[in-house]
């Protein structure tokens, strides 16, 4: 029954009691086994980024299942619907040959974000360069008349599902690009409170319940400041940017208020930093970067969210390694462990 099936996936997800009963049902049926023989392995089910190798063993199963019913492309089998004329048999397939199953083999995911993930590599939608003038026109005429619903939007488009939305976020407005305001900032800053108060009183209503009548701000961990929070409900408060730019900003201001203003990465702070970071990611030994805890590494910089440090390797990288597109996370760590570091040390 429902309850056990939660109790159940309990184990493998900290977060089920937030998941729809819905999906529970379909976790039980498609996830529960693979979880448990996963355990029986000692491998542990996750969540976030695909890695590298993730990304590849989705690739091998999609095409070993391509091979196995003869269905002619990725395409086809993901996106069923844009072939009505062979739908039927593709269903039936898929049906046939445990379709679920064969693409989640090798992965400790949950069958869904797998699923999700296969759809984004194999969408050629999704990698149709810049839009043009006419096609954000187009765009907000369909949204005008579809809502938010951007799977009838995409279809129209030839685009993403992701795509469209994200580009409407960012014409929705009349963007601002320039300087923020200091009455842009105040938007942005209570936008973000606003956020943190009613997510703080939905995981712990008796902390907040005794701030309702003061005007004090509970304190909440710094972690939590920086953790992932809903950026298109914040772009609608604070009106004239996107919401990009409103997580850019935030980040940017925490880095400031966490470090009260320091330059940390000027002079021989700046040295010491870059070298504490190579450091740091060497000893991680990840094959990718979604193996990285960055906000244990924050702790490499000073106390700042894990976005700085990103960027901070993001341009290190970028300066630092020839030829970085080429190369994978580990060997990129590699090199600047090799050739970076000790020229940095030199220099220090």
């Amino acid at each position: 029954d429902l309850d056990t099936a939660r109790q159940a996936l309990e184990e493998f997800i900290p977060h089920v009691r937030n998941i729809s009963d819905s999906s529970i049902k379909k976790m039980a049926g498609r996830d529960l086994m693979r979880f448990k023989e996963f355990k029986k392995q000692g491998i542990a089910v996750k969540f976030g980024r695909f890695t590298q190798k993730e990304n590849k063993q989705i690739q091998k199963n999609i095409e070993e299942f391509l091979s196995l019913t003869g269905i002619d492309s990725a395409e086809k089998l993901l996106f069923t619907s844009r072939y009505p004329e062979d739908k039927d048999t593709i269903h039936r397939l898929k049906t046939e040959n445990h379709f679920c199953e064969k693409i989640s083999e090798g992965i400790p995911r949950p069958w869904r974000l797998i699923y999700y993930r296969a759809r984004k590599m194999f969408d050629p939608n999704n990698y149709k360069g810049r839009y043009t003038k006419e096609e954000k026109e187009k765009l907000k005429k369909y949204q005008a008349l579809h809502g938010n619903d951007w799977k009838k939007i995409s279809e129209l488009m030839s685009r993403s599902n992701l795509s469209v939305a994200m580009k409407f976020s960012e014409i929705k407005a009349a963007t601002n690009y320039g300087p923020w305001t200091k009455e842009e900032t105040q938007k942005l800053m209570n936008a973000v409170k606003e956020v943190m108060r009613r997510k703080l009183k939905t995981e712990n209503p008796s902390c907040v319940s005794s701030l309702e009548q003061s005007d004090t701000d509970p304190w909440i961990e710094r972690e939590k400041l920086y953790q992932q929070l809903p950026w298109t409900e914040i772009e609608t408060k604070v009106g004239s940017r996107y919401w990009r730019q409103c997580k850019q900003k935030w980040n940017s201001i925490l880095t400031s208020k966490l470090t009260k203003g320091q330059q940390l990465y000027r002079g021989t702070n700046g040295l010491q930093a870059k070298i504490n970071l190579i450091k740091r990611l060497h000893e991680t030994r990840a094959e990718d970067a979604s193996e990285v805890n960055w906000d244990e590494l924050s702790n490499a910089i000073g106390a700042v969210p894990r976005a700085y440090v990103q960027a901070k390797f993001y341009r290190l990288k970028v300066s630092s390694v020839p030829l970085w597109k080429r190369k994978t996370f580990s060997e990129i760590i590699d090199y600047l462990y090799e050739k970076k570091l000790p020229e940095l040390e030199e220099k220090l």
